[in-house]
């Protein structure tokens, strides 16, 4: 970020934002009114981000998609219905795909709970379908609100998750011809000073990704993919680790659960499933390290 002269951050512009930056308002107050998924990263982001914009670096929130959504909640909680959002709008577009996206999660935990193996997987791919469904439209109003920004002059940071791999294509087609535009995975270097290569996609991630960049195709893969699925989302981390010596927990776990679920068959999923699918994380860890013979500090 420090390298550039904006600095897009992919999240929906907040009134505090700027007075937090400028540091009329405390950090701690600032991310106090926010549903924070890891408070300790974002208050180091915070600290950054002030520092950035004291070197002169402008930063800017942009994420289109989220700020609709919270528009499409207050219209709702003023009383208003689906029926009444206007056809062929952005809010309406936003409610349809978030809507099946939700039907789809929800019937997930719904089967993850009672449902058969098969019918998990199932539950998982049609999830995963909707997801690559709301993701497009994400990516796409993200772009159309980013490119005047980066049409300027300058060198212009974008941030987004690594699922949001395919904006890269929704930027290129809206720049023009020659536009120096390039994809940088942040953990990469992390993963050379680990002494590996590849990549922190889970399961779940792929699959969507190739729900996302073929909506219209059927995958060999798709059902393994499925099924490691079920098994990485019980063993990887939920909560914000703090407590540790490692600089990189979260990195660290994610590739120790990869390397465990890709190693795993159908025959090994069905039978991991069965055992873990109604246990705690650690319980669920200790069950697969004991199955699988994995040689790993989680």
């Amino acid at each position: 970020m420090a390298d550039h002269d904006t600095v897009i951050l992919e999240e929906p512009p907040d009134p505090g934002f700027t007075s937090m930056l400028s540091g009329r308002l405390e950090i701690d107050a600032y991310l106090q009114e926010l549903d924070l998924e890891f408070p300790a990263y974002s208050r180091l982001m915070c600290e950054a981000l002030r520092v950035l914009q004291h070197k002169g670096i402008r930063i800017v929130q942009v994420e289109p998609f989220i700020d609709t959504l919270l528009k499409i909640h207050e219209f709702f909680a003023d009383g208003g219905k689906p029926s009444d959002l206007p056809q062929n709008t952005t809010l309406h577009r936003v409610y349809e795909v978030e809507r099946k996206a939700t039907a789809a999660l929800l019937n997930f935990y719904s089967v993850s709970v009672r449902g058969t193996f098969d019918a998990c997987i199932e539950a998982v791919k049609r999830f995963a379908r909707a997801d690559a469904q709301r993701f497009a439209l994400r990516d796409q109003l993200r772009a159309e609100g980013i490119i005047e920004i980066i049409a300027a002059p300058g060198r212009h940071f974008i941030e987004a998750g690594q699922i949001h791999y395919p904006l890269w294509r929704e930027l290129k087609s809206r720049l023009p011809r020659g536009y120096r535009l390039r994809v940088c995975f942040l953990m990469a270097a992390i993963l050379r000073t680990l002494g590996l290569k590849g990549h922190l996609y889970g399961p779940g991630d792929l699959l969507t990704l190739l729900y996302r960049f073929h909506p219209h195709r059927r995958f060999d893969e798709e059902d393994i993919l499925a099924a490691r699925a079920l098994v990485f989302i019980k063993l990887i981390a939920k909560e914000e680790i703090e407590e540790t010596s490692d600089p990189v927990p979260h990195c660290r776990d994610e590739l120790e659960i990869g390397a465990i679920t890709r190693a795993l068959s159908m025959a090994d999923c069905r039978r991991l499933f069965g055992l873990i699918r109604k246990k705690s994380t650690p319980d669920a860890r200790e069950i697969v390290l004991r199955m699988v013979g994995a040689k790993s500090k989680l």
